[in-house]
C-alpha cells in the first residue's frame, strides 16, 4: 500500500489529519536563544552553567513544538 502524506489520501472518506506542529528549526533556534538567556539568568542568580542548561531546555521544547515554521506545500 502507498504512503500518503497527512490529509493526501483519495480513497479516505475521514477528514484531513494535520501534521503535528513539529520543527527542528525551531528546536536549534530554541536551544541557542534559551542558553543565552539561561546563561544571563543563572549569572545573575550566582551559576550560569546551570542556568544555560535550563534555559536551553525549556526554551528549546517550546520552541519545537510552539514554532512550527511554514508549512511545506506540494
Amino acid at each position: 500500500m502507498a504512503r500518503y502524506p497527512f490529509g493526501k489520501r483519495p480513497d479516505s472518506g475521514q477528514p484531513d489529519r494535520k501534521r503535528p506542529h513539529r520543527n527542528g528549526r525551531g528546536l536549534f533556534l530554541g536551544a541557542v536563544l534559551g542558553a543565552v538567556a539561561g546563561f544571563f539568568l543563572g549569572r545573575n542568580l550566582g551559576n550560569p552553567v546551570f542556568g544555560a542548561l535550563i534555559g536551553a531546555v525549556i526554551v528549546s521544547a517550546l520552541m519545537y513544538r510552539v514554532n512550527p515554521g511554514p508549512w511545506k506545500r506540494d
